[in-house]
């Protein structure tokens, strides 16, 4: 059994993705990790930090990002295709470039893996998550993110990257350019794995949370939306209201925490701002709901379907 592990990035150093964290928290699971590197900025170091791991199993590949063809988000999931294709493994872990995963869940990754190899009803394995927010010391369990997403897929050339890049569909007929085509598509069938997926996209100074809004409302909404966004100041609200995080971090990414320097940072508050999802009553309810009475989620999209007893 061969294992990939692959992702996508532009201009990740400099907009605070965790990028090579990332990279070293899969690397003693997979037997090779392609990372597609698009057209950076000159003041992006990304490329010489992912140079830096030094290990024969990391392979490059310089792409050139376009919005105009894939507008909507779409050139991310575009991106991550051209990575998955490149992969080899009969597993392909895919990570985006502020996503990591745990030491401890190895053991539990790799058996999920060979248990259901030769299971040909198993599409994609379904991850927990851990959405951190601010700090490193709160996350998200709100019906406002998702809990779980597809985060392993087989390699199967009809597998894709679907929409902006959070998860995958099976698109028999794709036509390699509308990546948020639903007619013909398929969800996946997947097995749950008892792993998390470690989440750090909401983790950066308020400073660097907004060149990082302002680059992704750009590829979803051109220069126009990203010009908007660019004159809201960013601000996490209060982080004190969202749960507290008692475990552990992958350990590659010690060094990263100890850096944490925004704390006051997070003090300032705009009350002016537009309420955040999460803060919204109707979705405070529903989490209630959802984590407190039924502890199951409810009213909420799901992208895959689910096998039981896998």
């Amino acid at each position: 059994m061969k294992i990939s592990g692959f992702t996508m990035s532009k201009n990740a150093e400099k907009l605070g993705y965790p990028v090579k964290e990332s990279i070293l928290s899969a690397l003693p699971l997979v037997d090779e990790f392609i990372v597609v590197l698009g057209d950076s900025d000159p003041d992006d170091n990304s490329r010489k930090l992912i140079e830096e791991i030094k290990s024969d199993k990391i392979k490059i590949i310089n792409t050139v990002w376009d919005i105009e063809k894939y507008p909507r988000g779409m050139e991310h999931a575009h991106q991550t295709d051209i990575a998955k294709e490149n992969c080899t493994g009969d597993w392909l872990l895919y990570l985006q470039a502020d996503e990591l995963i745990h030491e401890k869940d190895f053991p539990a990754i790799r058996k999920k893996c060979e248990d259901l190899l030769d299971d040909k009803e198993v599409e994609g394995l379904l991850f927990k998550y851990y959405h951190f927010w601010g700090d490193y010391n709160h996350y998200h369990y709100s019906h406002s993110w998702y809990k779980h997403e597809i985060r392993m897929v087989k390699n199967d050339p009809q597998i894709h990257s679907w929409e902006s890049a959070q998860s995958f569909r099976r698109i028999p007929q794709f036509d390699g350019l509308n990546y948020r085509v639903q007619k013909d598509t398929f969800k996946l069938n997947v097995a749950e794995v008892d792993a998390h997926i470690y989440h750090y996209g909401w983790v950066r100074s308020p400073l660097i949370m907004k060149k990082k809004m302002v680059s992704l409302a750009r590829n979803h909404r051109g220069n126009e939306g990203a010009d908007k966004m660019g004159k809201i100041e960013f601000d996490y609200g209060d982080v004190n209201k969202i749960r507290e995080f008692k475990e552990s971090h992958p350990a590659v990414m010690k060094d990263r925490i100890l850096s944490f320097n925004w704390g006051d940072d997070l003090k300032t508050r705009n009350t002016k701002r537009q309420k955040f999802k999460h803060e919204r009553f109707k979705y405070q309810v529903l989490s209630f709901i959802e984590n407190y009475i039924l502890h199951k989620t409810i009213f909420t999209f799901k992208n895959y379907n689910l096998l039981k007893n896998k």
